[in-house]
C-alpha cells in the first residue's frame, strides 16, 4: 500500500515546488516592475539626443580671387587667426582713388580758407577805413559850421560898412571850400559804408561756401574709409576658437559675397540637445541633474544640468509643420527640445564633437 503512495507523493511535491517558483518568479517580477515603475519617475531618459555647440560659417563680404589659404581641413585655429586673403589689387586701386579725390577736396578746402582770411582782412581795412573817414567828416562838418557861421557874421559886418567885401567874400569862399570838403566826406564815408556791407557779403558768401566744400570733404572721406574697409575685407579672420570644416575653396577661386568657405567649429562650449517625449516632459525643471551617456565613449558618464525647455516642438520648425486640422487626424506622440549643459569643461581623453549621439538621463524629484 506504501508503494503505492509513493508516485502521488512525489506528484503532489513536484506541483509545490511549481507554485512555490511561480510565486517566486510572480514576486520578483511585481517587485522589479515596482521599482522599475518607481525609477522611471525620477530617472527621465532618451536616445533622441545629440551634441550640439556653435558652429561659425566663414564667408566674404566682398568678390574676389582667392590669393592665399592660410589653414587646413581640421586645423585649430584661434580667434583672429587669418584663414583666408583675397586678391586686393582691385580694393587697393580703389583706395588710392580715393585718397587722390579727398585729397583734391582739401587742397579747395585750403583755397576757400585762404579767401576767407582774405575777406576778413580786407573787411577789417575796409572798416577802418570807413571809421577814419567818419572821423574826418566829423572834423570838416566843424569846419563848415565855423565856416558858415564866419561867412554869416561877415556878412552882418559887411553890410554895416564895418568889415571889407574882401574879408567878406574870403568868409563867403572859405565856406564853400568847407562845404564841399564836408560833402566829400559824407559821400566817402556813405561809399565806406556801402564798401563794409559789401565785402561782409562777400565773406558770408566764402563761409557758406567753405561749409559746402567742408560737406564735399567729409563725404570724399567716408568713401575713402569704404574703401580701406572693402579692402579689409579682402581678409577672412576666425570669428572663434576652434576647428576648421567644410572648406570648399582653394587658392585661385573667385568667390561671392556672401559665399561661404568654410566653417570654424568650437567644442568649447557644447551642450546636448535632448528630444524628449511630451509626456516625459511634465517633471522635467531647469537645474535638474543630468547624467549623460555617449556613444563614441563606453562606461563614461558625464555630468550636467538642464538648462532650459524649449517653447515649442520640434515638428513646429519642420519644412512642413503638422496641419491636424486637415484630413485625417493621427495623433503621435510630439518631442520637445531640451537644452543641458555640461558642468565640467572639455575632457581632452573624452573630447565630444558636435553631432555625436548621446543617452541623457535627467533625475527628476518624486
Amino acid at each position: 500500500m506504501e508503494e503505492a503512495q509513493t508516485p502521488v507523493n512525489k506528484n503532489i511535491a513536484k506541483k509545490k515546488i511549481a507554485v512555490a517558483v511561480f510565486a517566486l518568479l510572480l514576486i520578483t517580477g511585481m517587485a522589479a516592475g515596482f521599482f522599475y515603475a518607481g525609477y522611471n519617475k525620477t530617472h527621465i531618459s532618451t536616445d533622441d539626443a545629440f551634441i550640439e555647440g556653435n558652429v561659425h560659417l566663414i564667408a566674404s563680404k566682398v568678390n574676389g580671387t582667392v590669393r592665399n589659404i592660410y589653414v587646413r581641413s581640421n586645423q585649430l585655429v584661434k580667434k583672429g587667426d587669418v584663414l583666408l586673403e583675397l586678391d586686393p589689387v582691385d580694393y587697393e586701386v580703389k583706395v588710392n582713388e580715393a585718397q587722390s579725390a579727398l585729397d583734391a577736396e582739401k587742397a579747395k578746402l585750403s583755397e576757400f580758407d585762404a579767401k576767407i582770411e582774405s575777406a576778413k582782412r580786407q573787411t577789417s581795412e575796409l572798416a577802418a577805413r570807413a571809421k577814419a573817414i567818419a572821423s574826418l567828416y566829423d572834423s570838416q562838418d566843424a569846419n563848415l559850421r565855423q565856416a558858415e557861421s564866419d561867412m554869416r557874421r561877415f556878412e552882418s559886418l559887411y553890410k554895416e560898412d564895418i568889415a571889407s567885401r574882401e574879408t567878406y567874400e574870403k568868409a563867403v569862399t572859405d565856406y564853400k571850400s568847407a562845404l564841399a570838403m564836408a560833402s566829400a566826406s559824407s559821400e566817402g564815408m556813405r561809399y565806406g559804408a556801402l564798401s563794409v556791407e559789401t565785402q561782409k557779403s562777400v565773406l558770408k558768401q566764402a563761409e557758406a561756401s567753405i561749409m559746402t566744400q567742408l560737406s564735399i570733404v567729409r563725404q570724399k572721406e567716408a568713401l575713402l574709409d569704404e574703401a580701406l574697409l572693402r579692402l579689409e575685407y579682402t581678409k577672412l579672420y576666425a570669428s572663434a576658437d576652434g576647428y576648421v570644416t567644410r572648406k570648399t575653396v582653394e587658392s585661385g577661386n573667385q568667390i561671392q559675397a556672401g559665399q561661404p568657405v568654410m566653417a570654424v567649429v568650437s567644442l568649447d562650449d557644447v551642450h546636448v540637445i535632448a528630444n524628449y517625449k511630451e509626456t516625459q516632459i511634465e517633471r522635467v525643471r531647469p537645474g535638474q541633474e543630468v547624467r549623460i551617456k555617449v556613444d563614441t565613449y563606453p562606461g563614461k558618464v558625464f555630468e550636467g544640468r538642464v538648462q532650459s525647455i524649449m517653447a515649442a516642438t520640434g515638428a513646429t520648425f519642420s519644412l512642413f509643420p503638422p496641419e491636424n486640422a486637415t484630413g485625417n487626424f493621427v495623433k503621435v506622440v510630439q518631442r520637445i527640445p531640451v537644452k543641458i549643459v555640461l558642468d565640467k569643461a572639455a575632457d581632452p581623453a573624452h573630447v565630444l564633437r558636435i553631432g555625436m549621439s548621446v543617452v541623457p538621463t535627467i533625475i527628476a524629484e518624486e
